[in-house]
């Protein structure tokens, strides 16, 4: 089967999530799955202290904690966060990751109302 061009991974398998990406030391590793005018899915693999400094995004985003343990700030209050847990952070509000242990996420970013 072939990859699509919305699509970093064949339409129709299986895949482990954990798999896709892998930690490299002092680094944050991404994979965009899925890439349409909606939305975005994303894989990410944080290293031990690495994160995104605070940002915005116009857009809703989930987050699903893979693997690992994460601090997500949002709007300046600290959620400590840890595999099999979600949280969403919504468009147009201040947030951040951190990686208080190494730690991967599932991201899927709305990009419709």
């Amino acid at each position: 089967m072939e990859v699509n061009k919305t699509s970093t991974i064949n339409f129709s398998e299986v895949y482990n999530l954990g798999n896709l990406v892998n930690y490299q030391e002092g680094s944050v590793i991404s994979r965009q799955l899925i890439k349409r005018k909606e939305g975005t899915v994303t894989v990410f693999a944080f290293a031990e202290g690495e994160g995104l400094s605070e940002h915005t995004a116009p857009f809703d985003a989930l987050v699903h904690i893979l693997d690992g343990e994460a601090k997500i700030t949002i709007d300046k209050t600290d959620y400590h966060m840890k595999n099999d847990e979600i949280i969403i952070m919504p468009a147009d509000i201040p947030h951040a990751l951190y990686a208080e242990k190494q730690f991967k996420m599932l991201l899927i970013m709305i990009k419709t109302s």
